[in-house]
């Protein structure tokens, strides 16, 4: 990966929580926990972490629900990278570590 790659990632995930942050509900909290960008930047993922873990579907729709508006904020803050068609999903390996914080305290 390239520093200009790492950078791109970044600011996709900054604009995705700050999205998020913005135009969800008070019903949950939803968290932005990392996202992975395709090498050419057309795709990303941004993976999020919604509590309490009975909303994590309604998050999840309403994220990829609103795509087309999150590239509207992503184009407005972030200049000079392309839009990249973006899916929003559960981080399954941050409820994995939660899940062993349980069980381990």
């Amino acid at each position: 990966m390239t520093i200009r790659h790492d950078r791109m990632q970044q600011a996709l995930q900054e604009a995705a929580a700050q999205f998020l942050a913005n135009e969800a509900g008070p019903q949950s909290l939803i968290t932005v926990t990392g996202t992975d960008l395709s090498d050419d930047g057309r795709r990303g993922v941004v993976f999020l972490s919604v509590y309490p873990d009975s909303a994590e579907r309604s998050a999840i729709e309403f994220a990829n629900r609103n795509r087309k508006a999150f590239g509207e904020f992503f184009e407005k803050r972030v200049r000079g990278m392309r839009i990249p068609r973006v899916e929003f999903v559960i981080d399954k390996g941050e409820k994995n570590r939660q899940r062993l914080d349980d069980l381990s305290g």
